[in-house]
């Protein structure tokens, strides 16, 4: 149970309360989440599958989770013959585990960045730093997000932070954290729900958000709430990959799988009830994009709240720390992907393969951070630096491993090996196996790439 929280956790983040917030704004309401669910189900499931698959039939670090998967289905071939031969030639599977290491660290670096933000505004918030009206709670956000040492030094303490918890191991780590975080994170959620739920006009808000308006479900729509689906579970950042590997040989890969995107998209909707009854209910815009968490919201619960000043302070400061939790439950994750892969590697202690995660990502995030204005030259193909590696991550890399791991398993590896892992080598039904098969093969491949053609204009 602490693996499978931990695993959810990897997949709770900022993506969900911060992301799927304001792409539904953006995108019409209960039309993008029906969309959603629909991908979470489509790409989402079949895609945490294949990682489950690998990571725990090699029970090792991603980019030696893939080779040792690799080698495996190569003996298993049959010497002869054109396909024999033709597959034996194919090298290589390890990269993809690399790519996804590399990918979760400059996520973590650029992540850690949003994360100090949270940290700041839960400290402006303590201090009553951002009450004002909407021209200062901008120019705030503004003053601080371009200092140069405030969220370099915020985007540090995040990382040691999270260095913190992963070098103390797996069980008395990672597990003891996620068995607390992830409930306090819930039980927040639900009373901030209770509370913005409860003003005045914000029955609104809950009829944008749960009554849908099918003429709103457009191509690109459907597209955008495809690229979600594949953000907010981790797809294609080898972390599924790696703490599968540390799954028993008893879990239930379908059911962790389903359980997985449950607990993710009910984080998500609840985010969405946190969110827009309250912005409803003083006449705020849905679709206030990515500056609704730290310029819009700030002010929507001053005005929402301003009957009894109090509550709204209390509010912000319980959201704010919300969003620091969930944040510290993706970068954990991120963060045990690459200290893994070094200690086991580099045949060092966890500890050591920890420090080197955190230095390099600080690294990483220093220069995120310094780019977003205090030094305007920190910029790669005329996008500051973390702009750039945002873009790099999450429409290249991760569709790209994503697309490789689907057919990785859909096709290359030996069914009967697949099966195994799906039904625990014969103890579980395989009702859903040929199916499942199917989606990974033909319709996993076909939905990524349209997000790649998406990404690019192209469609």
């Amino acid at each position: 149970m602490g693996v499978i929280l931990a695993t959810a956790g990897s997949a709770v983040g900022l993506g969900n309360i911060w992301r799927f917030p304001y792409m539904t704004g953006q995108d019409g309401g209960a039309a993008f989440i029906i969309l959603y669910f629909v991908c979470v189900i489509m790409l989402g499931i079949p895609g945490m599958l294949c990682e489950f698959i690998i990571g725990r039939h090699s029970s090792a670090n991603a980019a030696r989770a893939y080779s040792r998967m690799e080698e495996e289905s190569r003996q298993e071939r049959e010497p002869g013959g054109t396909r024999g031969r033709l597959l034996r030639k194919v090298r290589g599977a390890s990269m993809i585990g690399y790519m996804g290491i590399i990918t979760s660290m400059i996520i973590l670096g650029f992540y850690a960045v949003v994360a100090g933000w949270c940290l700041q505004y839960l400290f402006a918030s303590v201090m009553g730093e951002v009450q004002g009206n909407a021209s200062y709670v901008q120019e705030y956000f503004v003053s601080f997000s371009t200092d140069a040492w405030r969220p370099l030094l915020w985007t540090v303490a995040f990382i040691l932070g999270t260095h913190f918890v992963v070098v103390h191991g797996v069980r008395n780590g990672i597990e003891r954290a996620s068995n607390l975080l992830m409930p306090t994170l819930f039980i927040l959620l639900i009373v901030i729900v209770v509370a913005a739920c409860s003003l005045p006009g914000a029955g609104k808000g809950i009829e944008f958000l749960l009554k849908p308006d099918f003429s709103k479900m457009t191509h690109s729509v459907m597209l955008e709430a495809l690229g979600q689906a594949f953000f907010s579970l981790s797809l294609g950042t080898a972390c599924l990959c790696t703490y599968a590997s540390y799954f028993s040989r008893q879990t239930n890969l379908l059911k962790s799988a389903v359980q997985i995107a449950l607990v993710d998209s009910l984080i998500a909707i609840l985010a969405g009830l946190m969110i827009f009854p309250a912005a409803f209910s003083v006449g705020v815009n849905p679709d206030s994009g990515p500056s609704l968490i730290f310029i819009t919201l700030p002010n929507v619960f001053q005005q929402a709240f301003a009957a009894v000043p109090v509550v709204g302070y209390v509010i912000g400061i319980l959201f704010y720390g919300l969003l620091a939790l969930a944040a510290l439950t993706s970068t954990i994750s991120m963060h045990e992907i690459g200290t893994a892969f070094f200690y086991e590697e580099l045949h060092i202690t966890r500890r050591q393969g920890a420090w080197i995660e955190t230095i390099v990502c600080s690294v990483i995030g220093i220069f995120c951070s310094l780019s977003m204005g205090a030094v305007d030259s920190l910029k790669l193909f005329g996008m500051e630096f973390l702009n750039f590696c945002d873009y790099l991550t999450a429409q290249i890399l991760l569709p790209f491993g994503s697309l490789l791991t689907c057919l990785f398993v859909g096709w290359y590896v030996p069914r009967h090996i697949i099966r195994n892992e799906f039904t625990n080598w014969g103890t579980l039904r395989s009702t859903f196996f040929s199916a499942w098969l199917f989606v990974v093969r033909y319709v996993c491949p076909l939905c990524i790439l349209a997000i790649f053609l998406h990404q690019f204009g192209i469609i």
